[in-house]
């Protein structure tokens, strides 16, 4: 029997309309074991579902696996997600002794009956090995990098800013490709995520508590971040903050006014993933930035309307390519030409 292609972004969803309730019984006409389906959380087919990724993360992802497990269940091939951002990314690592929510996600894709993720600028690149199935995880630096060519006048005398001593690398590939200078913010007003605490304490803190005899610990100093410093000169530059997600903006904020106290005359972020979460909106607004640079990876037409400081880059060129070359057999290599491990 030979392959049928169900429609990029448009099979699923004419088949199956999301339950407004997770009790709801769900029903998928896919009886044919020759078709690849391709389900997605990012078009204007599934817009509704979408939306609910900034609303409701749990009931999107709930939603998801209950489609791909009807999916399995109707003898389809092939299961692929399309999942431009990737949910609970950032809890991929284990800090102190809570969970690795990202792993735990992973394993109930692959449960339920994905076969395949396509999914863009994970948070943590080693993410992928949580899967026990193929991951394309595509790159949103062309499409960013073309924008600032394009759309920021005099770009050459920009240089690229990393808000964090961990986003160093990502601003080091950045500032290679366009050739130009790079910055790094360091010091005590920035928060890594190793320092961030997650409100418990292992073991409970016990006044009087009593130590066995035999054993002694070493004592673990206190860290001391040093003072607020930009390594790097910004001074009459434009200065580019570059990030893979904008979520709390706080950050950003900060850095911003630390790079106009530096001399910076002008400055934009740019990001892959635009939560833009809470007040996220009036803070960019009243803040020093002049532009924030995200995808459409995550719908954010509320926030555009709150704030014209946001724009959008359109990213859904490479994700129906991606769709269209795992279809027809063809190699992916295509789409990560030029790219590197930082990016």
């Amino acid at each position: 029997m030979p392959r049928k292609l169900l429609l990029p972004y448009k099979s699923v969803f004419s088949h199956f309309r999301a339950p407004r309730g997770l009790h709801d019984s769900v029903a998928m006409n896919a009886a044919r074991s020759g078709y690849r389906v391709f389900s997605a959380n990012s078009t204007a087919a599934c817009t509704e579902l979408a939306k609910r990724i900034t609303e409701d993360v749990n009931t999107a992802v709930m939603e998801l696996l209950i489609m791909a497990y009807a999916l399995k269940t109707s003898c389809a091939r092939n299961i692929i997600g399309v999942i431009p951002y990737f949910p609970y990314s950032k809890q991929s690592k284990m800090r102190k002794r809570g969970s690795i929510v990202c792993k735990l996600l992973a394993s109930m894709l692959a449960k339920a009956g994905l076969t395949h993720i396509i999914t863009m600028d994970l948070h943590q690149k080693e993410i992928q090995g949580f899967f026990s199935f193929p991951v394309d995880n595509l790159r949103a630096s062309p499409f960013l990098l073309q924008y600032i060519q394009e759309e920021i006048p005099d770009y050459r005398n920009a240089v690229i800013v990393a808000k964090s001593p961990d986003a160093a690398k990502r601003a080091q590939s950045y500032a290679e490709r366009l050739r130009l200078g790079l910055a790094v913010i360091h010091g005590e007003a920035q928060c890594t995520e190793q320092d961030m605490d997650d409100g418990r304490h292992s073991p409970p803190m016990v006044k009087n508590a009593t130590v066995h005899p035999g054993l002694e610990l070493p004592l673990m100093m206190a860290k001391e971040k040093p003072p607020i410093t930009v390594v790097g000169d910004v001074g009459g530059r434009i200065a580019i903050i570059v990030d893979d997600i904008i979520d709390d903006v706080e950050s950003f904020v900060a850095a911003a006014e630390i790079l106009k106290e530096r001399g910076a005359y002008k400055i934009f972020v740019m990001a892959t993933h635009g939560l833009l979460s809470a007040d996220a909106p009036r803070l960019i607004e009243e803040s020093s930035i002049d532009e924030v640079v995200v995808t459409n990876t995550v719908p954010h037409e509320v926030q555009k309307l709150q704030c014209p400081k946001i724009k959008t880059v359109d990213i859904s060129l490479i994700l129906s390519e991606a769709i269209r070359r795992i279809h027809n057999g063809e190699s992916m290599a295509y789409l990560f030409r030029n790219i590197t491990v930082d990016d």
